[in-house]
């Protein structure tokens, strides 16, 4: 992808990525014993690649910290299965809302390499 809103679409849909990736963690930890859920600030880590994109760099991995606030049972795990599957519904919606915007764009392009051609 070449253009401005491509290179954001694609750090979007690489960030949602990246939760997939942790929630997936998460999840399957959930009964290890002293595991800590973990995730990102999606809207800042947003900022930050495109700002880095601006900037000419890539942008990197996100800071994943582990989530405070939740409740820690007797083990030490303090994976919340309802937080993590409401982090999925987010996430998928995230996804296909970029996946469209993508098609957009790609749609876009290929009318005018096709008016172009006439």
């Amino acid at each position: 992808m070449g253009n401005p809103i491509s290179s954001q679409l694609e750090s979007y849909m690489d960030l949602t990525a990246a939760r997939q990736k942790l929630v997936a963690s998460n999840i399957a930890n959930a009964s290890t014993p002293g595991y800590r859920a973990k995730d990102f600030d999606f809207h800042a880590e947003f900022v930050r690649s495109l700002d880095a994109g601006k900037a000419g760099a890539p942008p990197g991995s996100p800071a994943v910290i582990e989530v405070d606030g939740l409740a820690t049972g007797n083990d030490g795990n303090n994976v919340s299965l309802e937080r993590e599957v409401r982090l999925l519904s987010e996430n998928s919606i995230r996804f296909q809302l970029a996946t469209q915007l993508a098609q957009g764009e790609f749609g876009s392009l290929k009318t005018a390499i096709q008016d172009g051609k006439s």
